[in-house]
């Protein structure tokens, strides 16, 4: 009989944590669909639909669109997995190709393409900066005025008739 009395009191105490833990495992489970909602709205606007309407996944909205249904539920599926952005990337890639993706992934080749230009810009304005330096006037020699009477009647005559001359 005292046990019954015990169990009785102790009853709402039990139904309350009972109570409490399932609504804290609900309260996980609704702030982990929001995670998951704002990871694929996030996910879904770096990538393209591979349909060929120009749109990004997030927002494809044409009737009929062929792959957007099967995108957003392949990428919906690898987030409840818990695959990382760069893998679902990687998957998404292999399946529809490199456009699939809104910006290319910073990878590889494309390490090198984002590097190369401004490189050969910077070398550029280097090398024309150091060209502009070198640039200077030459002084050019004069040749020795020559013993020749010959030679400085000639230059006489030049200048008389250079003095001559009026325009």
């Amino acid at each position: 009989m005292r046990l019954a009395l015990r169990v009785r009191s102790l009853l709402p105490l039990i139904l309350a944590a009972v109570f409490a833990v399932m609504g804290a495992q609900a309260a996980d489970t609704a702030s982990d669909a929001a995670a998951n909602n704002a990871r694929f709205d996030k996910l879904g606007h770096h990538m393209m639909c591979a349909c060929g309407c120009n749109q990004l996944l997030g927002e494809c909205n044409h009737m009929g669109c062929p792959d957007s249904p099967g995108m957003r539920t392949k990428l919906a599926a690898a987030i409840t997995r818990g695959d990382d952005d760069n893998t679902i990337f990687h998957a998404f890639q292999d399946e529809y190709g490199a456009t699939v993706l809104a910006a290319p992934m910073f990878t590889g080749l494309n390490r090198f393409s984002w590097f190369l230009p401004p490189l050969v810009l910077l070398i550029g304005i280097a090398g024309v900066f150091l060209l502009v330096r070198r640039w200077r006037p030459q002084v050019a020699a004069m040749p020795a005025r020559s013993a020749d009477p010959r030679t400085r009647a000639l230059v006489q005559r030049v200048r008389r008739e250079i003095e001559g001359d009026t325009l």
